[in-house]
C-alpha cells in the first residue's frame, strides 16, 4: 500500500501558535505513551507503523512546510511538494504522478490518502487496511472510511450508504448511495436516523484508477514527457478543486468502510484543549478558583492566571489570545486580520523567534532573533541584498563561512556581515545565537541560496 498524507493549511484557528509557516499539525502539545510531547503528523506516523501497516509514506504539501516536516518526521520522509496551493484534488494528482513516475509504482497497487492531522484511535489505522483490502477485492473503484458520529454536527459532511453490506474475500462493505454537504442541525439529526456517518476525508483507489483522471487534464508517461518534474511544472493546468467534487462524486463504483472508534477533528482550540494533558504549559503560575481553563505560554515571560473559568489563553512570539472556549471556533476570522510575519518558524536545521522589531525615524528598520542550530545541522550558504546581519554567538561552537572563507566561532565570538556576502554556518555542537538585522526591507525571502560542500 502507498499512503499520501496531506499536510496543508495555515492554521489560523489555533492562532497565536499556529502561522502561515507552522501549522496546527506541527504544534507539539499531545503527550505520547512515554510523556513526550508530540505533534498531530507526529502522532499520525507514528500510529501506522504501531498499526503494522507495510506501507510507503508520502507527505504532499507546499514549500513552506517542507522544512517543519523533515525536522519533525526525519529528513529522508519523502515529501512531494505542491508549486502553489490549489485544493485537494491537484494535491493527491500530483503525488499520484509522483508514485507513478519517479517511485515506479505499478498502476494496480493501492493508494491511501488522508489528512495528517486526525485524533483517533489505532482501530482507526486498522479499517484503513480494510479498506486497502476491499480495493484490491474489487467490490469499489473508490472505498471511503465513514466515522461513526457522536452528534448531529453542522460541521462535517455526511455519507450515506446503502442499506446492505457488499462482501468480497473476506471483506465487508457498504455501497455508497449518496452524499451530503455540511447540513443544518435538524437535517444532521434526519442523517443520524437514517444511519448517515461523517465523511472523514480518506480515500483508498487503485493507483491506475485516479491517473485516467489526471489524464483528462494533462498527459505524461509518454515519450519525451517521462519526468515528473516536466508534470509538476504544468501543476497550475491542473483543476483548482476538492478531490471530493472531482473524482468521489463523480465515481460510479464506490463503497465505505465503517469506522466506530474516536475520532475528533482538533482544528479549534476548544476540541485540541480536551486533549491537552495538563492545564498548564510553559512559565505559567494558576491560582486557586481556576478550573476548565488552559493556558499555554511559548514566551519567556510569566502568565499568571487567577480565577479564570472555561478560558484558552496562549501567548507566544505571535501574539496573545483570550478566549471563552466557545467562542474559540470563531477565531479564524480575526486572526487573519493579524497579518504580521510570522513570529516564531521551525525549520530542517532547527528554529528561531523573533524577539524585537523597531522602525526608526529615517525609515530603517532592525529585527532582533534568537536562533537555534542543531549540533551537525547547517544555515546554508546564502547571501541577502536589502540587509546587514550581525551574529553574537551565546552558546556553542560552530564553523561560519563567509565568501569562501572558513573559520570556527564558540560563545561570545560575533560576526558582521554585509549585503551580499555569502554566508553559511554549521553547528559543531548545538548553537544558540543572537541575529540582529539591519535594512529598509527585513523580509524572510530576502535570500538568495548558493551550494557549499562541508
Amino acid at each position: 500500500m502507498n499512503i499520501v498524507l496531506l499536510s496543508g493549511g495555515s492554521g489560523k484557528r489555533l492562532w497565536p501558535l499556529s502561522n502561515d509557516s507552522r501549522s496546527k499539525q506541527f504544534l507539539k502539545l499531545l503527550k505520547n505513551e512515554e510523556g513526550q510531547y508530540e505533534s498531530m503528523v507526529q502522532r499520525v506516523y507514528g500510529q501506522i507503523r504501531k498499526a503494522g501497516i507495510d506501507a510507503h509514506i508520502v507527505v504532499a504539501t507546499g514549500a513552506s512546510q517542507v522544512d517543519s516536516i523533515r525536522s519533525q518526521l526525519g529528513k529522508n520522509v519523502d515529501v512531494v511538494v505542491e508549486p502553489e496551493r490549489r485544493d485537494t484534488f491537484p494535491a493527491i494528482a500530483l503525488a499520484s504522478v509522483y508514485l507513478a513516475l519517479e517511485k515506479g509504482m505499478d498502476e494496480n497497487e493501492v493508494v491511501l490518502v488522508l489528512p495528517v492531522d486526525p485524533y483517533a484511535d489505532i482501530e482507526y489505522f486498522h479499517a484503513m487496511i480494510e479498506m486497502e483490502k476491499a480495493v484490491q477485492a474489487g467490490i469499489a473503484d473508490m472505498v471511503l472510511m465513514g466515522i461513526r458520529p457522536t452528534y448531529p454536527s453542522e460541521k462535517y459532511g455526511y455519507i450515506v450508504p446503502e442499506s446492505q453490506p457488499v462482501e468480497a474475500e473476506g471483506v465487508t462493505a457498504w455501497p455508497v448511495k449518496r452524499f451530503q454537504e455540511k447540513p443544518s442541525y435538524e437535517k444532521a439529526k434526519m442523517l443520524l436516523e437514517d444511519g448517515a456517518l461523517w465523511n472523514g476525508g480518506v480515500f483508498a483507489f487503485k493507483l491506475g484508477y485516479l491517473l485516467e483522471t489526471v489524464r483528462k487534464y494533462q498527459s505524461f508517461g509518454e515519450k519525451g514527457k517521462n519526468s515528473f518534474e516536466e508534470f509538476r511544472s504544468h501543476y497550475g493546468c491542473l483543476k483548482k478543486i476538492s478531490f471530493d467534487y472531482e473524482v468521489v462524486e463523480k465515481t460510479e463504483s464506490i463503497a465505505m468502510i465503517p469506522y466506530e472508534g474516536k475520532w475528533k477533528d482538533l482544528g479549534t482550540w476548544n476540541t485540541l484543549a480536551e486533549e491537552i494533558a495538563e492545564p498548564a504549559m510553559g512559565h505559567v503560575l494558576l491560582g486557586e478558583g481556576t478550573k476548565d481553563t488552559t493556558v499555554i505560554n511559548e514566551t519567556s515571560l510569566p502568565v499568571i492566571g487567577l480565577g479564570l473559568n472555561n478560558l484558552i489563553v496562549a501567548a507566544s512570539p505571535d501574539g496573545i489570545l483570550i478566549s471563552d472556549k466557545g467562542a474559540s471556533s470563531y477565531l479564524k476570522p480575526y486572526a487573519e486580520k493579524v497579518s504580521e510575519r510570522p513570529m516564531y518558524e521551525e525549520l530542517i536545521w532547527g528554529d528561531y523567534r523573533v524577539t524585537d522589531y523597531v522602525q526608526y525615524a529615517d525609515k530603517s528598520c532592525s529585527l532582533t532573533k534568537h536562533t537555534f542550530i542543531q549540533k551537525g545541522r547547517y544555515i546554508g550558504y546564502q547571501c541577502h541584498k536589502k540587509r546587514d546581519e550581525i551574529w553574537t554567538i551565546v552558546d556553542g561552537d560552530g564553523e561560519v563561512i563567509i565568501d569562501g572563507h572558513s573559520r570556527n566561532v564558540r560563545r561570545g565570538d560575533v560576526v558582521y556581515l554585509t549585503a551580499g556576502q555569502k554566508h553559511a554556518l554549521r553547528a559543531l555542537s548545538d548553537v544558540h545565537l543572537i541575529e540582529v538585522q539591519i535594512g529598509r526591507e527585513l523580509e524572510e525571502n530576502d535570500i538568495e541560496e548558493f551550494t557549499w560542500t562541508w
